[in-house]
């Protein structure tokens, strides 16, 4: 296993350098226990999906965090492995409105599990509370850092 933060020296007083490590981490946690097939902003997409079906690749992408061509790589990939389709949206002629398909539907339940696996695994050493406090601060870096 790396080194823990507090081995790292210099670069554990860096937040960038921690907030890397941790998504690396994730990454590895997220190949062993989910899939190398689907990415975890695929299942994000699919639980956005599941959540509000119908929403325009604009809005997926809001609600994602990605841009415009990134989106659209997305949900082009999504549409042919048959996990989502797409259907002209009735109030946008230039734009699509997105749907789970069935088995985009079977895939979302037999992922969500494993997710929360991935979940338990990084978290593990976290009290209740320190798990909160994380998302807190984390959801703080992030939309403090979109200003």
């Amino acid at each position: 296993m790396p080194n823990k933060p507090e081995d790292a020296g210099a670069l554990s007083k860096f937040t960038g350098s921690l907030v890397r490590r941790a998504q690396q981490r994730h990454a590895a946690v997220w190949l062993s226990e989910v899939s190398s097939e689907i990415t975890s902003v695929q299942y994000a997409a699919l639980e956005v999906l599941q959540e509000t079906p119908g929403v325009n690749q604009r809005q997926l992408g809001e609600k994602l965090d990605v841009d415009r061509s990134t989106v659209a790589d997305l949900v082009a990939r999504m549409v042919r492995n048959g996990l989502i389709e797409r259907a002209d949206d009735p109030d946008d002629k230039r734009s699509y409105v997105l749907f789970l398909t069935s088995t985009g539907k079977k895939r979302l339940v037999t992922l969500r599990p494993h997710v929360e696996e991935v979940e338990r695994i990084l978290t593990a050493r976290l009290t209740q509370q320190e798990c909160k406090e994380l998302r807190r601060l984390l959801s703080a870096l992030l939309v403090r850092g979109a200003e």
